[in-house]
């Protein structure tokens, strides 16, 4: 791999964990994989003025936007500043994006990536809230709500603030090894643990809390009970109302029907036992309700996009060999 150069684009009102969260990665990739020149990472601004972050902060970079080339990735963030964004960065970032191999935005910097017309008749995300903003503003793009980022050919856009810190290490990954990513996630503190199509927040924060008391009851007993029968009938005879009124209700107050949300939460209990037990398949497939294995990979096929044993894999890579022994022999 030759010297990748990464730029990060900063405004007036930009967010600054959007930034400074793909830039820790970047700039300690080369670091952990033995290669220090591995990505010239760089910010600008429109003029190379400083600029004040969303939080308050203030940021110098380190070129003027006017002047740069375009760079192998742009890294696009979001914050307050992509609400009513100035045409002219919308104009230079999409000059930028012709030139460069990818183009990547943090959280609602995905708006300026639709300003400028690169998300046209392409898949994406940005943070949960502003997913269906994205989508009336923007009908040419289908946006997918909970990926944690997507990727469509060389335009990728990922949810809120920390989402961006994935999608960074799913890059580095790409360009450097698993390797590579891991130490650096590890630095960081972070799990390299999140395939994009990881849902953006739990299936309790996903569903609205229901107003009434015996539907929230349902709802948090859904949570702790997942492999007890879900099924409507059984949910509406605990909240004492006929299954077609139990229906009726819980899906005016949370949302969400009551199949899907037992549904999220028997999938979010799956990856928790995935992600935190040494749990066998067949045990971690009946505490989640599936019963059996067969119906929790489908579930984690639609879902997540690998199997459980593969998310597993993603969770915990095998470890490097000590030097001086055979894999396998120690």
């Amino acid at each position: 791999m030759t010297s990748h150069r990464v730029l990060l684009v900063l405004f007036d009102g930009v967010q600054s964990l959007d930034v400074t969260g793909p830039l820790e990665v970047f700039a300690g990739a080369g670091a952990a994989a033995g290669r220090p020149g591995a990505y010239d990472v760089r910010t600008a601004s429109p003029g190379g003025a400083a600029v004040r972050c969303s939080g308050g902060l203030r940021l110098l970079p380190d070129d003027d936007l006017a002047a740069v080339p375009s760079p192998h990735t742009l890294v696009v963030p979001g914050g307050s500043g992509t609400r009513d964004p100035d045409p002219a960065l919308v104009r230079r970032i999409a000059e930028l994006a012709a030139g460069a191999e990818r183009v990547v935005s943090v959280c609602t910097g995905a708006f300026l990536l639709a300003e400028a017309g690169l998300l046209a008749g392409r898949r994406a995300t940005t943070h949960w809230a502003y997913c269906d903003t994205l989508a009336r503003r923007h009908p040419s793009t289908t946006v997918e709500p909970e990926p944690i980022f997507v990727r469509d050919g060389p335009v990728s856009t990922s949810a809120g603030v920390t989402a961006g810190i994935d999608l960074a290490l799913a890059l580095v990954e790409e360009d450097l090894g698993l390797a590579t990513a891991l130490t650096v996630a590890r630095h960081l503190v972070v799990f390299l643990r999140r395939p994009g199509g990881q849902a953006q927040f739990s299936a309790p924060l996903a569903a609205q809390l229901a107003r009434r008391d015996g539907l929230r009851d349902v709802q948090r007993w859904i949570t702790e009970h997942p492999d007890a029968d879900l099924s409507v009938p059984a949910l509406a005879a605990r909240a004492a109302l006929s299954p077609r009124q139990f229906t009726r209700v819980f899906t005016a107050e949370t949302g969400v029907t009551p199949g899907r949300y037992a549904d999220r939460v028997r999938l979010e209990t799956a990856r928790r036992l995935l992600e935190e037990t040494s749990d066998g398949i067949e045990q971690i497939a009946r505490a989640a309700g599936y019963g059996t294995p067969e119906p929790m990979r489908r579930a984690f096929l639609r879902s997540v996009g690998v199997p459980p044993t593969g998310y597993r894999r993603r969770l915990r890579p095998a470890p490097a060999p000590v030097p001086g022994t055979v894999p396998g022999t120690d």
